[in-house]
């Protein structure tokens, strides 16, 4: 079992409070190991999880996801790190009955719950495999999304080099994931509810507690709007840009792979996301 986080503890600068520090790029085998063993214990917690650090809202906003995704009727979408399935099952909806959505985690509870969810839907399948080694033929997916999961990739750079590979020219890529607020006082206030309600909640819901330090502790750690962005672009994606959820703790990204846009009208593209002559302009919701 990967060592959990109890002794790695440092204090964050822009913070008071006092944080266990996650596994990071230098290491990625070790942090593959940790995020795998974490969430294989917490599987069927996560959900839960999830809406505790979303305040509730995560439904919506996967939801919200989705509708900047622009699945193309019965086309392949990917929900990348999909844990429990709830993407899939979204984009599958979006698909209509001639398409198909398929879930990727490496945790194999996950993939074991998300199934049992999707037990006699058709069109809807649910695999074990690395977001940084996708099962999937180069130039062969319409849509991919990753919801609150980039984040716990190992090798961030390599998965977004994956992602390009395996979507169509013009195909588009959807990252849900926490991020920067925006403002102060409410950055503040998630800071004490992420820190400190969180982990309380954790040590009388679940036997695993590090998993509710380790967790908004990652979020803290990721890179803001702005630094996300652009690693998008150098992984080889256009069109880059994001819309801030919740004064800017979550934040959805939307990117394009360079190419021919297909003309279902699913698929119009040119309204769906701002962006600015240097780069993505902050649209506020």
């Amino acid at each position: 079992m990967p060592p959990g986080p109890e002794g790695l503890l440092a204090a964050d600068r822009s913070s008071s409070y006092t944080v266990p520090v996650v596994p990071d790029a230098a290491n990625p085998e070790r942090k593959r190991a940790y995020v795998r063993a974490m969430f294989s214990a917490i599987a069927r917690r996560y959900d839960l999880l999830n809406s505790l650090l979303s305040l509730g809202l995560h439904k919506r906003w996967k939801r919200y996801a989705v509708e900047l995704a622009t699945p193309p009727p019965g086309g392949l979408a990917l929900d990348v790190c999909c844990g429990t399935g709830d993407l899939a099952l979204l984009l599958k909806e979006r698909l209509g009955p001639t398409g198909r959505a398929v879930g990727v985690d490496f945790a194999e509870p996950m993939v074991r719950l998300a199934r049992q969810r999707g037990a006699g839907l058709p069109g809807v399948w649910f695999v074990q495999a690395d977001a940084e080694a996708l099962p999937f033929p180069q130039d062969s997916v319409d849509v991919a999304a990753v919801g609150f999961g980039v984040r716990n990739v190992a090798r961030v750079e390599r998965a977004l080099e994956e992602l390009w590979r395996v979507l169509k020219p013009g195909g588009r890529l959807v990252v849900l994931e926490f991020s920067a607020p925006r403002n102060r006082l409410f950055a503040a206030l998630y800071d004490f509810y992420s820190y400190t309600v969180v982990p309380w909640l954790g040590r009388r819901l679940s036997r695993h507690p590090d998993a509710y330090l380790y967790l908004p502790t990652s979020i803290r750690s990721w890179p803001d709007q702005d630094a996300f962005a652009d690693r998008l672009r150098q992984a080889g994606f256009v069109r880059v840009g994001y819309r801030n959820l919740l004064f800017g703790a979550v934040a959805v990204h939307v990117a394009d792979k360079p190419g021919v846009l297909p003309q279902e009208p699913g698929l119009a593209r040119a309204n769906s996301v701002k962006t600015g002559p240097t780069g993505p302009r902050e649209v506020r919701r």
